[in-house]
C-alpha cells in the first residue's frame, strides 16, 4: 500500500484516523516519516496534557485542552513566507509551530482520545474549532473564544470589510473537507516555495478527495505550465472552463487555450 492508499485507508475507518491521514500526507513528501513514531510522539503530550487538565464537565475542557497546547508550545507557525512545514504534521509535531489547521488536527486528535467533544469549522481564511452546540467558537491557535462580531472581524482582515459573515463561514468540516483543505494549502506552500512537482503531488490529491472548483483546475494548470506539460494544462484548463460562469474568465480561458498547441492524435 502506499502512502495515498494509506491515507485514504485511514478515512475509511472507523472512527476515522483523522491525523494518521494527514501523516500519510507528509511521508508522500517525505519517504523517512514514520506515522507510528508521529502517534507516539502524541502520546506523551496527551499524557502530559491529560495529568494538567481541571475537573470539569468533558463539554467544559475544549478550551483548556488548547491552552495546555499552547502552552506546550503548539502555536501559530509566524515564519514570513511561510514554509510547507508549517503544514505537514509530522514536522508540526516536532517543531510545535504551524498553521491554523494543522494545529486543528493535533487537537481534534487529542480531543477524541480524551472523549472531548469537539469539531472542525471551515471558517475562511483561519480554520476553528467548536464544541456542538456551543455559541462560540475556539482558535486553534491559543484557545481564545470566538463570538460572532469576533468571527466578523476575523473575516475582515481576511478578506475585507466587504465580505459578510454567513452560516456557510461556520459549518462544520468533515474529515475529507479538512483533508482536502490541508492539501490545498500545501499545494499553496510548495508552489510559492518554488517546488512545482510538490505541488503537484497536492494538486493531485485535491482532485482524487473532491469535489474541486474552478480554482483547483487553474493550480494544476499553472503547475502543468511550469513543467512544461501543454496537453495537461490544456485538460486542466477546458474542465475550469465548463465550471466557471463567470463570462470575463471564460472568455481568457479560451484566448489562454488558444495559445497552447493542437492536441496531436495519431490514427491506429
Amino acid at each position: 500500500m502506499n502512502p495515498r492508499q494509506a491515507c485514504l485507508a485511514c478515512l475509511e475507518r472507523e472512527p476515522i484516523a483523522l491525523l494518521e491521514a494527514a501523516l500519510w500526507i507528509a511521508v508522500e513528501h517525505d519517504r523517512e516519516v514514520d506515522p507510528a513514531a508521529c502517534l507516539a510522539t502524541l502520546r506523551n503530550v496527551q499524557g502530559q496534557i491529560s495529568a494538567s487538565l481541571p475537573l470539569l464537565p468533558l463539554p467544559e475542557l475544549a478550551q483548556p485542552l488548547l491552552r495546555q497546547l499552547s502552552a506546550l508550545g503548539f502555536q501559530q507557525d509566524e515564519f514570513h513566507p511561510l514554509r510547507p512545514q508549517a503544514a505537514l504534521l509530522d514536522r508540526v509535531l516536532q517543531r510545535r509551530r504551524g498553521q491554523p489547521l494543522a494545529l486543528a488536527l493535533i487537537t481534534l486528535e487529542l480531543a477524541g482520545r480524551l472523549s472531548i467533544p469537539l469539531e472542525g469549522v471551515a471558517f475562511p481564511g483561519h480554520f476553528l474549532l467548536r464544541v456542538p452546540g456551543a455559541d462560540h467558537l475556539l482558535d486553534p491557535c491559543g484557545g481564545r473564544r470566538l463570538y460572532p462580531n469576533d468571527c466578523r472581524e476575523l473575516l475582515a482582515r481576511q478578506f475585507g470589510p466587504q465580505v459578510p459573515l454567513t452560516a456557510e463561514h461556520l459549518r462544520r468540516a468533515s474529515p475529507v473537507q479538512m483533508l482536502q483543505r490541508l492539501s490545498r494549502n500545501l499545494r499553496q506552500l510548495h508552489s510559492s516555495n518554488d517546488n512545482p512537482l510538490a505541488a503537484l503531488i497536492d494538486a493531485e490529491r485535491v482532485m482524487q478527495l473532491g469535489p474541486v472548483q474552478v480554482n483547483d483546475y487553474l493550480s494544476r494548470a499553472a503547475l502543468y505550465q511550469q513543467l512544461g506539460c501543454p496537453q495537461a494544462e490544456r485538460f486542466d484548463l477546458e474542465h475550469a472552463l465548463l465550471l466557471t460562469d463567470d463570462p470575463v474568465q471564460r472568455l481568457k480561458l479560451s484566448e489562454r487555450i488558444g495559445k497552447l498547441p493542437a492536441v496531436t492524435r495519431s490514427i491506429h
